[in-house]
């Protein structure tokens, strides 16, 4: 297993410290604070450790109280909100320095049968024929503020392969375009053993949900985001809901838009589908999106 695969996957295991009482470490990002997806990812398996191996997450809620300090581990209380014969609920805090930086309320269900259908899969190539980060972001450098952010987003993105069908927002800066992107994603390796379990494959793909949400908001209005300057922001909420069984080493879809921006946010809905056409998650978050002056 690749050693930054195997880093991502330490990083969501959490240290129990007490009963419903979890520690997670951190580490820096590409901005200067946690990055979104790892909180969620981690208050998920937080979450999950309280509840019986036969009960899975089929939805979660969350917010972003604080940017977090990517220097400082972070500390996860769980409450047993309830334990139904079929459904529990879990809520989630997490604190750094004292203070609450993000919140997750979660459900979770046994599977049973019942009325099925969903909507169908957009067209997009092939991930195999779209050129890997390691090859299509040096293509930017010249457009960032600091051309060293290529070398801390592949950093960044070592474990996860994602590949854009579009051009992404930095390059199309000035531009504004159908608020509507898509990326193909998958773990640079596989889960095997004890690690090749859903809860596994459901937090890893919380965890990449948060990394390009919301460039279908900067699509609309022509904006490359913070890498070039033209934007600053933050994600304000979260919500996911887990709809099908999927594996995170197998390429999935992710496929974004933006129904509405106002008062300096942003809208952004998601939906991953596996290679073969099932839909597997379904994504919401509104974002900070502001302008420099």
């Amino acid at each position: 297993m690749h050693a930054t695969l195997q880093y991502l996957l330490d990083l969501l295991d959490l240290e129990p410290i007490e009963q419903d009482i979890f520690r997670g470490e951190s580490h820096a990002s590409v901005i200067p604070r946690v990055f979104g997806g790892q909180v969620a990812a981690q208050a998920l398996v937080a979450a999950c450790r309280t509840v019986p191996d036969d009960r899975l997450p089929h939805s979660l809620h969350s917010y972003f109280l604080r940017p977090g300090d990517p220097g400082a581990r972070i500390v996860y209380t769980v409450d047993r909100i309830r334990d139904g014969r079929s459904f529990a609920t879990r809520r989630v805090v997490a604190v750094q320095h004292g203070q609450a930086i993000f919140t997750l309320s979660a459900s979770f269900a046994r599977p049973e049968e019942g009325l099925e259908h969903q909507e169908p899969m957009p067209d997009a190539p092939d991930p195999e024929s779209l050129p890997p980060a390691e090859e299509l972001l040096p293509r930017y450098a010249d457009l960032f503020v600091d051309p060293g952010v290529v070398d801390l987003l592949l950093q960044a993105r070592q474990a996860i392969d994602l590949r854009y069908v579009n051009e992404p927002p930095f390059g199309t800066a000035g531009s504004p375009r159908e608020p509507r992107a898509q990326v193909w994603f998958k773990l640079n390796g596989e889960l095997t053993g004890k690690q090749d379990n859903p809860v596994a494959h459901l937090c890893i793909g919380t965890y990449v949900s948060d990394m390009t949400l919301l460039d279908s908001v900067l699509l609309a209005h022509g904006r490359g985001g913070w890498m070039t300057g033209d934007t600053v922001g933050a994600s304000l909420d979260h919500a996911m809901w887990f709809h099908r069984p999927f594996r995170v080493d197998e390429w999935l879809l992710y496929d974004t838009d933006s129904p509405t921006s106002q008062s300096a946010r942003g809208l952004a809905r998601g939906r991953m589908f596996t290679r073969d056409g099932r839909l597997a998650v379904s994504v919401i978050q509104e974002g900070l999106m502001r302008v420099p002056r």
